[in-house]
């Protein structure tokens, strides 16, 4: 049977799904700007385990456990969950932890950089330029002979355990659920102020998370590989889908009353245009080595890739790092940690693309 969400037309459908959930999803509780972001959300997951004490930043988001658990259904039912592993598991660790060091300087995720463009931030602008420039850098290794090993078909249960673990933290969830006005409940942290404590209804995120994860999974959706394929192939079958993407989040802000444009005081943002700019570029080089953005991370953690988990599991410990030690930008700008950071992760991740080419 054909795949239809494959085509042209399926992807854009998609990219048109997400941009109408998302502003929705800020309309229903989520933060401004942020009615969906990977990194972000990852990051309160992070806070919410305790793996940091950022108190504005806590909260078991919904929406990410149902991207792997709906990419997990769709693969099953379509026949695509294909447990496999790779090689190189400490660089694919390395790139998703600077990944997210570079997302938390400019703070956004590709996905993040769509919808607050969408909500009027221009300084989603210079984000979107250096992820551009990111990605760019990536694929002139990729030409070179860049590869980080062939992934082989492993055990059944090695592909369950990351969708088993989105699975525990929802029950972990369910059995220690917020209480008005408290910071922690049972073994979860919950934020009382800051974006951490802004959240749509659980059900709600919940549903809309597990809609997206298999749409995209069917789609092969993917910030990274859109702006990849246009670069190298001249293609614009993925790019159309993060077009859609943000053109229907533009006009469903209208809609809502939620387009605010300028550059001042735009929510969960900083104007330090260079640092938003350098530090999708860093995150940007980091998705193109790793093979994916951190949605599509997560949709191929949900069909069984071992190495798409290990790389979210870098993300998750550099937003430990980040908040634990002071990397992580705020609406006050960058930090001279951070900026430290970016240009260990610039040196790091330019490493790995010279000397992890094959001859050719």
């Amino acid at each position: 049977m054909k795949n239809v969400f494959a085509t042209k037309q399926g992807i854009i459908g998609v990219g048109i799904v997400i941009g109408i959930l998302a502003p929705l999803l800020q309309f229903w509780g989520n933060p401004a700007n942020m009615g969906i972001c990977v990194a972000c959300f990852l990051r309160d997951i992070t806070g919410a385990l305790g793996l940091h004490q950022a108190p504005v930043v806590q909260y078991m988001r919904p929406e990410i456990i149902g991207f792997v658990l709906g990419s997990f259904a769709a693969a099953y039912l379509f026949k695509e969950f294909r447990p496999r592993l790779g090689s190189a598991p400490l660089v694919r660790f390395v790139l998703g932890f600077f990944a997210m060091i570079g997302a938390l300087i400019f703070l956004g995720c590709p996905w993040r950089a769509l919808l607050r463009l969408a909500g009027g931030d221009f300084n989603a602008i210079l984000g979107l330029l250096g992820l551009g420039v990111g990605i760019w850098i990536g694929t002139l290794f990729l030409k070179t002979g860049y590869n980080l090993g062939a992934s082989h078909k492993t055990y059944t249960s090695v592909g369950w355990i990351f969708p088993i673990i989105m699975l525990s933290f929802l029950i972990l969830m369910f059995f220690n659920p917020q209480i008005p006005g408290e910071g922690k409940s049972g073994i979860i942290n919950y934020s009382v102020e800051g974006p951490g404590s802004l959240h749509a209804p659980l059900i709600i995120s919940l549903v809309a998370g597990l809609a997206i994860g298999f749409v995209a999974q069917r789609s092969r959706f993917c910030t990274m590989g859109a702006i990849r394929d246009l670069v190298l192939f001249k293609q614009t079958h993925l790019f159309m889908g993060i077009v859609s993407l943000a053109v229907t989040a533009f006009v469903v802000n209208l809609i809502l009353g939620q387009f605010h444009p300028g550059f001042a005081n735009q929510p969960v943002a900083h104007t330090m245009h260079i640092w938003n700019f350098s530090g999708m570029v860093l995150a940007g080089l980091a998705f193109a080595l790793a093979g994916g953005c951190p949605g599509r991370q997560l949709f191929l953690s949900g069909e069984g890739d071992g190495d798409a988990a290990v790389f979210v599991i870098g993300m998750v410990v550099g937003a430990a790092f980040a908040h634990n030690f002071g990397l992580a930008s705020s609406a006050a700008g960058v930090t001279s940690g951070g900026i430290i950071a970016l240009f260990i992760g610039l040196a790091a991740c330019l490493l790995i693309g010279f000397t992890m080419r094959e001859a050719v």
